[in-house]
């Protein structure tokens, strides 16, 4: 099974839904996280090296992680889904986004 995180700013909308989304899942362990210090769940090395998929919400995000993480951050692969923080936790049409999103993602593997 594969570790997919999933990273918003501050992990209570957006990573979060994703997170609940696929929590229950076969195929995937998953956990979710957020870069501002005020995150419900802040990201840290540990994340970053359990992930076999890092998928974050917005470019910043992933600036965010090579900058504060480069060491951990070098040999992971971190998808951008371009999902902008417009959406409350499991909005219907944020959980679409995020599957639609991720699922062509992960069959093109």
């Amino acid at each position: 099974m594969k570790n997919l995180l999933f990273v918003c700013s501050r992990n209570k909308w957006r990573s979060l839904t994703a997170e609940t989304i696929y929590k229950n899942s076969s195929e995937f362990f998953v956990k979710s996280a957020g870069t501002e210090n005020s995150a419900r769940v802040k990201i840290n090395s540990k994340l970053i090296n359990w992930a076999d998929f890092i998928f974050v919400m917005e470019k910043l995000h992933k600036e965010k992680l090579l900058l504060n993480f480069p060491t951990e951050t070098k040999k992971r692969k971190i998808i951008v889904l371009e999902i902008q923080d417009n959406y409350k936790f499991m909005d219907k049409e944020l959980i679409e986004e995020i599957k639609t999103s991720v699922s062509s993602y992960l069959q093109l593997k």
